[in-house]
């Protein structure tokens, strides 16, 4: 080797070698590179570490003071805090932070903290009134629903919409049966087994299923609605628990068999239809701040519809909402732009919103003590077999008629959710947040024909 040779050699030796170091955590890097490092890189969830921490002290001194506000400011930092370390710890547990841990911890550790009196009283009274004076849970899903509607391809949206119900329908019927004849072996009476855990788990939730249904099992049974809700309400928690479980589990198996799976698509791409909004509608996809607001508009304005429809005919808002914007996006009513603004809200939301969304639905509406007490082995058979027919019934059938599989069965888990926040749990647990439109059909309309079909079996049973 020449001298020429020699120096290239170490030259081009040396820039490898330069390369491969991290120059921020050299000893001579400056300290503001290795601090601006940490902000960066450090995260519990998506914030950053120093901000967390500065979060948790700000909300331990409120606290201390014997008083947290209930407003927006402080309640952002508050489940942000909170809903984060949740999810962060959910995802951190062996094995079970891939089967959809993060949702679970998220929803349930704080129930949990509130039951054994080890989250600070001030922290659940301000949560719980922020919660429910805001109806924050419905901004998230409107703009969940129209922003996935809006990035969704037009003639993908007709054809999942029109081949959803058949899987669904299927799995219902399945998972009755199911249930039923696992109650029955078991020792219990048919009847118990479908009205008091079969049909609450498909009957859309609380406020849709679980409150309806114990109003009517009170007009035709002749019983306190307070105790039938307190025999329902378990069975729909344990559903929805059972469903999460399942969907981080169906999010694995399409990472291992990604043949089965769309990644949030129920129906396979033709040619024509890959292609993003930005690249069939000429969109740049640099959203501004205008447009992106703009978006967030839309889905309020299309909520309030919506509310409106609910008052004149009865339909629940946001199916009404989903009908609305599923029409807007097959007329072409909505700008390219628009559509993208919209695509963005969904995004910040769905990575933004989801974990503190989660915390307050814990601390607010989630009774740990209902939750345990449905943990008997029998109710665990019945339910757990319900739910799993119902999916695989969904996984079978839609791959059957050519939709991907572990999407269908994904949102086939929805029908034994628990309501809106079940959704936004399983969803979150299998990484499909994109099907929150027919996982609100799956949830609402399966879930009010369900009861409504269910109650008008048992006035005819009883008569």
């Amino acid at each position: 080797m020449n001298n020429n040779d020699r120096a290239e050699f170490m030259s081009t030796t040396d820039n490898a070698f330069s390369a491969t170091i991290d120059p921020i955590n050299t000893p001579k890097a400056p300290l503001k590179q290795r601090w601006w490092h940490i902000m960066d890189n450090w995260k519990v969830g998506i914030v950053p570490l120093p901000l967390f921490l500065l979060a948790g002290g700000l909300i331990a001194l409120d606290c201390l003071g014997g008083k947290l506000p209930s407003d927006i400011v402080v309640m952002v930092a508050t489940l942000a805090f909170f809903g984060f370390a949740c999810g962060e710890f959910g995802k951190r547990l062996p094995v079970l932070g891939k089967l959809g841990a993060a949702a679970i911890c998220a929803t349930f550790i704080p129930s949990a903290l509130v039951h054994y009196g080890l989250l600070p009283d001030v922290v659940i009274e301000s949560t719980t009134k922020f919660y429910k004076s805001t109806n924050i849970l419905y901004l998230y899903i409107c703009c969940i629903i129209v922003g996935s509607i809006m990035s969704m391809n037009r003639t993908t949206l007709i054809q999942g919409f029109l081949k959803i119900f058949f899987p669904m329908l299927c799995g219902e019927v399945v998972g009755m049966l199911v249930g039923i004849g696992v109650g029955t072996l078991l020792g219990m009476e048919p009847f118990q087994v479908f009205f008091f855990i079969v049909l609450p788990i498909m009957a859309g939730g609380v406020g849709e299923g679980a409150i309806p249904l114990s109003m009517g099992y009170a007009a035709l049974m002749h019983m306190e609605q307070g105790v039938a809700l307190g025999r329902v309400l378990p069975m729909v928690m344990l559903g929805s628990l059972t469903a999460i479980v399942i969907s981080g589990c169906l999010n694995q198996l399409g990472k291992r068999f990604p043949h089965l799976t769309g990644e949030g698509q129920l129906m396979p791409n033709r040619s024509h239809e890959t292609r993003s909004l930005s690249e069939s509608e000429g969109v740049s996809g640099k959203t501004d701040v205008g447009t992106l607001a703009s978006g967030a508009l839309l889905a309020v304005l299309l909520y309030m519809v919506g509310m409106l429809g609910h008052k004149l005919i009865g339909l629940p808002a946001p199916v009404g909402m989903l009908f609305l914007a599923v029409l807007l996006k097959l007329a072409n009513v909505v700008s390219p732009r628009l559509q993208e603004g919209s695509q963005m809200v969904y995004k910040f939301f769905r990575t933004a919103v989801t974990y503190p969304i989660l915390f307050a639905v814990g601390v607010a509406i989630t009774p740990w003590q209902e939750l345990v007490n449905t943990f008997t082995l029998t109710n665990l058979l019945v339910i757990v077999s319900t739910v799993s027919a119902l999916v695989a019934t969904g996984f079978l059938v839609g791959k059957k008629i050519g939709m991907h599989p572990i999407d269908v069965a994904i949102v086939s888990c929805c029908q034994s959710g628990q309501g809106g926040t079940g959704d936004v749990a399983i969803l979150t647990a299998g990484n499909r947040m994109s099907l929150m439109p027919f996982a609100q059909i799956a949830t609402r309309i399966g879930g009010a024909i369900n009861v409504s079909l269910g109650l008008l079996f048992l006035s005819h049973y009883l008569a």
